[in-house]
């Protein structure tokens, strides 16, 4: 199977690019090489073509004899400032547009594309009645308390957390998360209109070796691994009991190999993660005893717009990639504790022209 991989040099799609060669398909592998990402004058490596999949010249010639494109080119992280917002709406939303009708115009129909579990923006909550619950956001004097879980607004009983399944509304709530959700609406819009199908991939929090180091842009893993070579403690905001899933890039490549060769029709969005929920706080545990580093520190600092919970059900990948994760966060997270980093940060959010 021929496939048009964008993204090729980044943090995920280098693993995947590498799955597919294992898998014994044909990548034709092209990444911007944008400095947010790679770092200053960073060269594409062997193999990889500088292209940006924003200039409709150059995205057609990419899709001669293409089976499917596994779309990963995008602007990560969670917006640090206002001033970011074009960056992501085009190399991640234009980018995504011209892509689709470049594909629409070679007659290449399948699609599958890297999306977020950021799109849900806040997770899934219950009552101590085990009856769901639509949380408003935490207010600041709660936070200011040391207050952090959500309550119900009936009892004041703090909710518990229940795993988010892909039918849950999509509530954006950073700049990067709105992109995604754009992201995702003009591939089903594609879809409908040309007959093509989409598996959108929304990752969970994904770490594993060559990921990016501390940036402000970086996901928490990589910055308490910063933290721990500078041989200082990894900084745990809240109370350290948030929870999330923590899934292993390789798990992530073996997502998108899967999705590769299959073709749900329509548009179908999947949960790619562990399923085996982990808090903040057991995370820099588990990187600190790995690297022999400082034990955590718990601040109780917060950031307002964080969410508290988000847990992913990922039963429906199962059932339809027959995807499972098989790499748990103990043993990804000890490895990941020593595993190799990529020697370039990224300079922040690139320009958007």
């Amino acid at each position: 199977m021929r496939v048009l991989l964008t993204g090729a040099a980044g943090f995920i799609g280098s693993h995947i690019r590498h799955a597919l060669d294992d898998a014994g398909d044909e990548v034709v592998p092209v990444d911007l090489m944008l400095a947010a990402a790679h770092g200053p004058g960073a060269a594409a490596p062997d193999g990889v073509r500088q292209v940006d999949v924003r200039d409709p010249d150059a995205v057609p010639a990419l899709l001669t004899g293409v089976d499917v494109v596994c779309h990963q080119a995008a602007v990560v992280g969670a917006g640090v400032s206002a001033a970011d917002a074009p960056a992501y709406a085009s190399h991640n939303d234009l980018g995504t547009a011209v892509l689709l009708a470049a594909m629409a115009d070679a007659g290449v129909r399948r699609l599958v594309l890297a999306s977020s579990m950021v799109v849900y923006g806040e997770g899934r909550y219950r009552t101590v009645d085990s009856d769901y619950a639509d949380p408003p956001p935490r207010r600041r004097e709660d936070l200011d308390r040391g207050r952090f879980d959500h309550r119900d607004a009936a009892t004041g009983e703090p909710l518990s957390w229940a795993p988010i399944e892909e039918d849950s509304p999509l509530r954006p709530r950073s700049l990067y998360a709105a992109s995604k959700v754009a992201q995702e609406n003009y591939a089903c819009a594609w879809a409908a209109a040309t007959g093509g199908t989409v598996t959108a991939l929304r990752y969970h929090n994904v770490y594993g070796d060559g990921m990016p180091r501390d940036t402000p842009y970086s996901g928490v893993a990589a910055i308490f691994r910063s933290a721990l070579a500078a041989g200082e403690s990894p900084r745990v905001f809240e109370d350290g009991g948030q929870m999330r899933d923590f899934v292993h890039v390789r798990d992530i490549a073996a997502a998108n190999v899967a999705a590769i060769h299959r073709a749900p029709p329509g548009f179908l969005p999947l949960n790619i993660a562990s399923g085996t929920p982990i808090s903040i706080h057991a995370v820099a545990e588990i990187l600190a005893r790995a690297a022999g580093g400082k034990a955590p520190v718990v601040t109780g600092e917060y950031r307002p717009g964080d969410v508290r919970h988000i847990v992913a059900g990922p039963e429906k990948a199962r059932e339809v990639l027959d995807f499972g994760a098989t790499i748990t966060p103990d043993e990804g997270l000890a490895e990941f504790a020593t595993a190799p980093l990529r020697s370039a940060s990224g300079t922040g959010a690139p320009t958007w022209r």
